[in-house]
């Protein structure tokens, strides 16, 4: 795909959603930490749905400690994977306070230390948290990118690295969102809706759809 054509899907996009943010509920980095933990293999509206109750009683890592991990489990029985999510929630919060002040790093290799973060959840934290120029690739983002040919690559590592060094620095800050919510709602992955895409003209993908 050349530069001019890449560039014109994000114009769109951004014409489209000028301020796109994240689907997660949050106040505080801290929070967005810990819905972002709790989002693996789970969808953001059940993550909502349980954090809205959470957060009134545990907003801060402190608070998160003294609820303890079965107390945490009782908020989240309803996302996958909840007990493994709630020890690694509560031990992280741990490590907030005793090594950071309880606050959240702004810096990868600090995020990457703590339980239950990976590459992917701190590229979304400093993206949304810290407005870094990072792009966090799930499996929407993993699949606009091959499919359009917007930076296709084996693995979201490399889709990743694609991304940051073709992206246009104008784009770089949301285009980790554009992609998401256009993955999400637009270019799903079984039946994609060709017929409604803003970007169909421009996508490089040979197994476009007329249905909506």
């Amino acid at each position: 795909m050349n530069p001019e054509r890449r560039r014109e899907i994000y114009a769109r996009l951004r014409a489209a959603n000028p301020n796109p943010r994240t689907e997660l509920v949050y106040r505080t980095p801290y929070q967005l930490l810990v819905a972002v933990v709790l989002s693996a293999q789970a969808t953001d509206k059940s993550v909502n749905l349980a954090t809205a109750r959470l957060f009134e009683l545990a907003a801060t890592p402190a608070q998160m400690v003294a609820l303890g991990v079965a107390g945490l489990e009782s908020h989240i029985r309803t996302i996958g994977l909840y007990r493994t999510k709630a020890r690694n929630v509560v031990a992280l919060s741990q490590i907030l306070l005793d090594e950071h002040g309880g606050e959240v790093p702004a810096g990868r290799e600090a995020l990457e230390m703590l339980p239950g973060v990976g590459r992917k959840t701190a590229n979304v934290v400093l993206n949304t948290a810290f407005g870094q120029p990072t792009v966090a690739v799930d499996t929407h983002i993993f699949r606009v990118a091959n499919r359009t040919g917007l930076a296709p690559g084996k693995d979201p590592l490399a889709v990743e690295l694609k991304l940051l060094k073709l992206t246009a620095p104008e784009f770089l800050r949301d285009a980790h969102h554009w992609l998401i919510l256009h993955g999400r709602y637009v270019c799903l992955a079984r039946k994609p809706k060709c017929a409604a895409c803003l970007i169909r003209d421009l996508c490089e993908f040979k197994g476009k759809s007329g249905d909506v």
